[in-house]
């Protein structure tokens, strides 16, 4: 089995899985801490669909673009963990 043949018939099908999977939660999630986080998991697979096309093109310009992505999903998960955090106190 080659690279290419198994990316195409396991890790994406696997991605396109857990993405169906994410979205169900995020319309369905009963509260917004559920929702923040199926969407910080949503913005992980799309990390790794880059990362994925970066490995099957060659090109590793991608993997900079998957990190950025990566770094401003943990920033936001991290301002909203903030703004918990100050709504609880008040």
């Amino acid at each position: 089995m080659t690279l290419s043949t198994y990316i195409d018939y396991v890790i994406l099908p696997i991605l396109g899985v857990a993405l169906l999977l994410v979205l169900v939660r995020i319309f369905k999630g009963p509260t917004i801490v559920d929702r923040v986080i199926a969407l910080d998991l949503l913005i992980t697979i799309g990390v790794g669909v880059i990362t994925v096309f970066s490995i099957s093109t060659q090109k590793s310009t991608f993997i900079d673009v998957a990190m950025i992505l990566a770094l401003i999903a943990f920033l936001g998960t991290i301002a909203f963990s903030y703004y918990l955090e100050k709504r609880g106190r008040k």
